[in-house]
């Protein structure tokens, strides 16, 4: 017959945890998240940022598709069709019939043409975007991180584009090297954006990476005899891909709407060609009788540069949340 004294030294069953009842089972270990995890938690919490990801991935498919829509009409991009895209007068006919969106004042397709653009517009922001992006980051950590003559160097570089007016530059460039072929002029146009936007973008990395290099980490990289290279890329570059992301998803859609007005002033891309901004500038003469032809190309410039800015904004919430709550809290 077994004690009372024996009843508080029974072992508790195995597997069970310390202090739990005897015969309760273990508790089930709760799974870790990475940072990528809690981020895209945060960020698929963020309604207006997933609604943004939707118009943006339905614009690309739209531009995608650009060779459907013309196959589907039957209306190339740079074809004319005076007969029934204009009517009796030599106005453009409105949406309607063989021409969803309408035709310009050259008998083209709206729809086509806006398609073809949204391909030129994507392709101009991004591209420019990620040449700035790389320029910017590579410029802004070799400034901030080796100090002395090359960061003052480099610095004064930087505030010398910022100074410069990028339109003029553009319009001289322009002039200067007579570009007609079409895809010639894109590039020139990217390289253009992108030039002007690495300057800013590498000031705000200058920053980031003059507040890391005083971090002790950076100091216990340097003290167990890492090089200046290898404690930039794999202590310095880690630590700025939030600002880095947040940074080249708010670029885009300034440089969506700088190719835009490069265009609309005729110095982007050349025709035949369309982008959003030169069928805006076409269309300025006919908008009081044809208002499709500013209503499709600046809405869709409208939408996709409003839906990147709240990309952005929901990238920069979701990879720094401490920011959001510091915002609140003013």
């Amino acid at each position: 017959m077994t004690g009372y004294a024996d009843l508080g030294t029974r072992e508790p069953p195995a597997g069970a945890a310390p202090g739990a009842a005897p015969g309760a089972a273990a508790p089930e270990p709760v799974p870790g998240r990475t940072p990528a995890r809690l981020a895209w938690d945060r960020f698929r919490r963020d309604r207006a940022a997933v609604a943004s990801l939707a118009v943006l991935a339905l614009i690309g498919a739209f531009a995608a598709l650009a060779p459907l829509w013309a196959h589907l009409t039957g209306h190339p991009y740079d074809a004319t069709f005076p007969r029934t895209g204009l009517d009796a007068g030599g106005r453009p006919r409105g949406p309607g019939g063989g021409f969803p969106l309408g035709a310009d004042q050259l008998g083209r397709d709206v729809l086509v043409r806006a398609a073809y653009g949204a391909r030129i517009s994507l392709a101009a922001g991004i591209g420019a975007a990620a040449l700035a992006s790389a320029a910017g980051t590579v410029a802004g950590t070799l400034a901030g991180f080796a100090g002395g003559a090359l960061d003052t160097l480099l610095a004064r570089l930087m505030d010398m584009i910022l100074a410069l007016p990028y339109l003029l530059v553009a319009i001289m460039l322009a002039t200067t090297f007579q570009i007609s072929s079409p895809a010639a002029s894109l590039a020139m146009t990217i390289l253009v954006i992108a030039f002007f936007s690495f300057a800013a973008y590498g000031r705000t990395i200058r920053g980031q990476v003059l507040a890391l290099r005083e971090q002790q980490f950076i100091e216990a990289a340097r003290a167990l005899g890492a090089s200046d290279a290898r404690i930039m890329a794999t202590e310095v570059l880690p630590n700025l891909t939030a600002q880095i992301t947040v940074l080249t998803s708010l670029l885009v859609p300034a440089s969506i709407v700088s190719e835009a007005t490069l265009s609309f002033l005729g110095v982007g891309v050349r025709p035949p060609m369309p982008s959003w901004g030169s069928m805006l500038g076409e269309g300025g003469e006919q908008f009081r009788t044809a208002w499709w032809l500013l209503a499709v190309p600046g809405l869709l410039l409208l939408a996709t540069t409003l839906a990147f800015n709240l990309l952005g904004d929901g990238v920069r919430n979701a990879l720094d949340p401490r920011g959001d709550r510091a915002a609140a809290g003013r």
